[in-house]
């Protein structure tokens, strides 16, 4: 179920972006898995005032699931006034921040950067599509990260309507380069109407270390 917020009622206030820590893989309860957050998770917002020299009224209309063997739609709406000023809640916002996947180019790894080591090492090596004897073709994506660290991998399309699944570990035999790891998923799950040629992929790697965002054409 796709999250939605909506900043539309706050006052003072140009924009807000949201930034989403990286999710994780867990069992849905029917046999497969879903992703999402477990137990809490923070979203830190970069909020822009009009105008930066009076108060801000925040006011977001949330709408998420709450999943355990069945998801169940829910809504919240929450208000606050912003001062401007450093709160109580600066180190949690910190330490959310530090988990939002880094945005890595197609074929580069992470690097430490000023003194941050989150995801460093992670890479999406490369992405391409092969055809199958199935209904669908598959998504082949080659993750670089370091050795024995544990590694999974998330997909989104161009729009929230695309429900692509889970990708897939499938290390092959003769796979045998140091520090890549292949994962493939099935081109199912598109919207009536769209192609995946030439679409935008969002692939999200995480490891232990941190998690980088990587943005793919189908070609």
């Amino acid at each position: 179920m796709p999250r939605t917020l909506d900043f539309s009622g706050s006052e003072n206030v140009n924009s807000v972006t949201a930034f989403w820590p990286a999710p994780e893989r867990f069992a849905d309860g029917a046999g497969g898995n879903s992703i999402g957050y477990v137990g809490d998770v923070v979203l830190p917002l970069r909020i822009v005032p009009d105008d930066a020299s009076k108060l801000s009224s925040l006011h977001v209309k949330l709408g998420y699931a709450v999943c355990g063997k069945l998801c169940v739609p829910a809504q919240a709406e929450l208000g606050l006034t912003l001062s401007g000023k450093v709160g109580a809640e600066e180190p949690t916002l910190i330490a959310a921040e530090a988990h939002v996947p880094r945005r890595v180019p197609l074929g580069a790894v992470a690097a430490p950067t000023g003194g941050n080591s989150a995801g460093a090492g992670l890479g999406i090596a490369a992405v391409h599509r092969e055809v199958t004897a199935g209904a669908h073709e598959r998504v082949v994506v080659v993750v670089t990260a370091p050795n024995d660290a544990p590694v999974d991998l998330f997909v989104e399309g161009p729009t929230s309507d695309w429900a692509l699944p889970l990708p897939e570990p499938a290390n092959r035999p003769s796979d045998d380069t140091p520090g890549r790891r292949r994962f493939t998923f099935d081109l199912d799950g598109l919207p009536p109407g769209a192609h995946a040629q030439g679409s935008m992929l969002t692939l999200t790697a995480v490891s232990s270390a941190g998690a980088i965002e990587v943005q793919a054409r189908l070609d």
